[in-house]
């Protein structure tokens, strides 16, 4: 006879469990349920010796599975160090049955000898039961699919066997060919005026991204003590430090929404076509989100399982509710704390930016430069003044990681980490620096090494005292309110001021080797895949590593070597996703808003090989539209959007 099983967890107060007598931990702890006595002793031992600032940071640090919405409680008094950490145990179990029944029956009823349980969940063999949104994926994906190898076959063999000219064709039909597609995003051309190190930045930062969430990412750990131990550590200053990567994804966007845009339109032009910039601006960046909002709101529950899966199948949940708020980007007001792809609130933030940044580029579009210098610096000392004061008033915490203060690391992310005010002054720095770089395009910068050497002295500086800052404030004895309102308010728009140096200096003759290095040859292609990298990389880090049957053991070198997976699957998945998803849809959006009512134009091999790669229609270019840029002006600088 077969019978059908469950699995179960229960959590069990882990200050109960020290609380019981030795005979009844061992009645507990009995080797028919494969622990190990002499393990939780030590545990035991060592969680009584931590002190109580570390056991608080440790409460909330320690990431539980099974419950994103933990609730800390003490069930045993302030007293014993242990009483808000919790055991979760799993159990297989008869379909039929209950948890206190199996329970009650083979280990009797241990309410009696002082444990106190609570269930949390069971799960039923293939309880993934499909739902109308995977009906949905499946549709349009098959779709796509079928398109792709359509006009891929058609493309082929219209080119190769028949050796006709495509300019008797209409190019939409082969606008989903992963042939003509590939070639355009694997073809680099040099342009006049492009800012080669923009590359090599956005795709340092990208690394950076991936390799801090390898760590973020974990959901827990076999060894939480020596993870918050080198959490704190001199050694981890360069995984605490990733979020300021954020910080350069902003500059950049405000950089280059002001250098692709001063010189080639007006503020009448650009105030008449605004409808346009921020329709193009938003379908720029939908084809890669709504396919990676559809996925995880359907297919991706199907990706894998394990004991920990209850955190994806909460996201698939999440994706089913606020789907929307994710399209529209409004998704750090309505529900910061529920995003839909996850790092998908950057986003949110940057068509924020890009919707009140025609008010400073309407003047820095004006003829008269004392006019845009003092636009631009009045959008900067006012986004500052009033990020000031409203993180001194609120007294933020001043890192992600605040060993002293955990329990407000929500009001922290909601308040301030994706807030509009308090993110804006990188991106308004970014349009000085644009504006600086553009005032400077074809003129030759003289300067003594001397003046060189002590900017990049500054730069350099300032850097390190960013990272020196951002170091103390996660140190067990930090308590400095004021010192914490300060890092908030002028760290972010600091490093923009040091990223929007290097490139001044790189562009004008001024970089020496960090400007040969930041524009190698090889930083193009991740530069260019870095959007679609960005939204899907965490994705697969959740996947991963919540089908793990048990915890891990943390070690850097592990992590480490899971992040180079990581990288290489996202970049492989990034690659698809362009040729597949962006560019066919970067076609049809510049077919039907930048053509109007003219006829698709047609493409033959030759006019294919004149295309440069920097500002084609599936790949992200400056903010601005070709539609009201003047003829014969196309934007030649990469925008980056992430």
């Amino acid at each position: 006879m077969n019978i059908q099983g469950k699995y179960c967890t229960l959590k069990v107060s882990l200050g109960e469990v020290d609380s019981l007598q030795k005979e009844n931990r061992e009645k507990f702890y009995s080797e028919s349920y494969h622990i190990n006595l002499d393990t939780i002793e030590e545990v035991t031992r060592i969680m009584k010796n931590v002190n109580n600032t570390r056991m608080r940071t440790l409460r909330s640090s320690i990431k539980l599975p099974y419950s994103p919405d933990y609730e800390v409680k003490s069930r045993i008094g302030p007293d014993n160090s242990l009483s808000d950490l919790e055991l979760t145990l799993a159990i297989c179990i008869p379909a039929p049955c209950t948890t206190p029944e199996v329970i009650n029956t083979i280990v009797g009823n241990i309410t009696e000898i002082g444990i106190n349980y609570k269930e949390d969940f069971c799960r039923l063999p293939n309880d993934k039961l499909w739902a109308p949104v995977d009906y949905v994926a499946v549709a349009i994906f098959s779709a796509i699919g079928f398109l792709t190898i359509l006009s891929t076959c058609y493309d082929i063999y219209y080119s190769k066997v028949l050796v006709k000219d495509k300019r008797n064709v209409n190019s939409l039909y082969f606008c989903c060919s992963l042939y003509t597609n590939t070639r355009r995003l694997l073809t680099f051309k040099p342009i006049p005026n492009l800012l080669d190190c923009i590359d090599g930045i956005r795709s340092l930062a990208m690394i950076w991204v991936i390799l801090g969430h390898a760590f973020y990412a974990i959901p827990i750990h076999e060894n939480p003590l020596e993870v918050f131990e080198w959490t704190i550590s001199p050694n981890a200053i360069w995984m605490t430090t990733g979020h300021m990567t954020v910080d350069t994804f902003f500059l950049l966007s405000g950089l280059l929404l002001v250098y692709s845009t001063a010189g080639k339109l007006t503020g009448e032009k650009l105030i008449r076509s605004l409808h346009m910039f921020y329709l193009h601006r938003i379908l720029r960046l939908f084809p890669i989100l709504a396919a990676m909002v559809l996925f995880e709101a359907s297919l991706f529950n199907y990706v894998s399982d394990g004991p920990l899966w209850t955190a994806p199948a909460h996201n698939v949940l999440r994706c089913r509710q606020y789907w929307w708020s994710t399209l529209l980007h409004i998704q750090n007001f309505v529900n910061p704390l529920n995003l839909c792809v996850g790092v998908s609130w950057y986003l949110s933030l940057d068509i924020q930016l890009h919707i009140i940044s025609p008010i400073i580029l309407y003047f820095v579009l004006s003829s008269r430069k004392t006019v845009a210098w003092a636009a631009l610096t009045s959008a900067l000392m006012a986004s500052l003044i009033a990020a000031t004061l409203y993180i001194f008033i609120n007294e933020f915490q001043s890192g992600i990681i605040s060993p002293n203060r955990p329990e407000d690391s929500d009001a922290y992310f909601i308040y301030y980490y994706v807030n509009l005010l308090t993110r804006a002054p990188p991106f308004f720095v970014g349009m000085i620096f644009g504006y600086i770089i553009h005032s400077w395009k074809g003129k030759k910068l003289t300067s003594t090494m001397v003046i060189a050497m002590m900017f990049w002295f500054c730069c350099l500086s300032i850097f390190g005292m960013i990272l020196y800052f951002l170091y103390i404030n996660i140190q067990l004895d930090w308590d400095n309110q004021t010192a914490d309102s300060f890092i908030n308010s002028f760290v972010r728009p600091l490093w923009g001021v040091g990223l929007g140096w290097i490139i001044f200096a790189c562009v004008n003759g001024y970089g020496g080797p960090i400007n040969w290095f930041l524009s190698l040859h090889i930083w193009k292609l991740p530069a260019r895949l870095s959007y679609a990298m960005y939204i899907i990389h965490f994705s697969i880090m959740v996947s991963y590593y919540n089908s793990r049957l048990a915890p891990a053991y943390f070690t850097v070198s592990s992590v480490m070597f899971n992040f180079f997976g990581f990288f290489s699957l996202t970049f492989i998945l990034a690659f698809l996703a362009t040729v597949i998803i962006d560019a066919p849809f970067g076609i049809l959006v510049k077919t039907l808003l930048g053509s109007g009512s003219k006829p698709a134009k047609t493409m033959d091999e030759k006019d294919l090989e004149k295309e440069t790669i920097s500002s084609p229609p599936d790949i992200k270019t400056d903010p601005t539209n070709d539609t009201f840029v003047p003829d014969g002006e196309k934007s030649l600088s990469t925008e980056i959007i992430l």
